[in-house]
């Protein structure tokens, strides 16, 4: 199924540039791009990578070398319909909004500062949180213990404190362990722990189950995926 920003792209290249099957190519091979990026900030910005991940799939492609004005359109018109596409959830507002009033709420993401700061606006969820960390702006990201630490000084909190809420094993789950938190939580739809290592202290199939267990831990802060 094609995502909302990849069938963007796909109709701007059909209708203006007159690809065939070629549109639908290029947008597959950026994901695979995507999906094995190795970001270094350092070296690159993220823009250039990723107008580069489009020039590449136009090249391999359609041929030719001068596709670097079609790739930064193409990579500008996927990036504005995926941001326009990030909203908190009604439900999802309302349980944070109450949720505060009880306990401390940060926000921990991993990822290129540019890029998760463009999120964060898109989805306008700074009011719902004490604090956001970004893992591209500080030394290390999950699941290192040193970002953890900085969340809780934040905070003027102990990790002892803190109840750490992910969707993702090996960085939230994993780097909440690590730094000794009172407790990791995995949202997983399917209910079910993992077999292997790491393994949460709990589990929710729905980020809406989380204040009735936050009331059951006792706990004075969330940090949040």
């Amino acid at each position: 199924m094609l995502s909302n920003e990849a069938g963007k792209v796909i109709k701007l290249l059909q209708s203006k540039y007159h690809y065939k099957e070629e549109a639908e190519i290029i947008c597959d091979k950026v994901q695979v791009k995507l999906s094995k990026e190795s970001f270094h900030p350092y070296n690159m910005c993220i823009t250039d990578l990723r107008t580069s991940h489009w020039e590449e799939a136009i090249q391999e492609t359609k041929g030719g070398k001068d596709n670097r004005r079609l790739a930064e359109e193409c990579y500008f018109l996927w990036k504005s319909t995926r941001l326009q596409h990030m909203t908190l959830a009604e439900d999802v507002k309302a349980m944070l909004t109450e949720l505060r009033k009880e306990v401390r709420l940060l926000l921990l993401t991993n990822g290129d500062r540019q890029t998760q700061r463009e999120k964060i606006e898109a989805c306008a969820c700074q009011s719902y949180f004490d604090a956001i960390v970004v893992g591209g702006e500080q030394k290390e990201e999950k699941p290192a213990p040193s970002i953890f630490y900085h969340c809780c000084d934040l905070l003027g909190v102990q990790p002892g404190d803190c109840v750490m809420v992910g969707d993702t094993l090996e960085t939230d789950i994993q780097g909440g362990l690590n730094a000794g938190l009172k407790a990791t939580v995995w949202i997983n739809k399917s209910g079910i722990m993992p077999l292997t290592s790491p393994i949460p202290h709990y589990i929710v199939s729905s980020v809406l189950e989380i204040p009735a267990l936050l009331q059951s831990i006792d706990c004075k802060v969330s940090l949040s995926v």
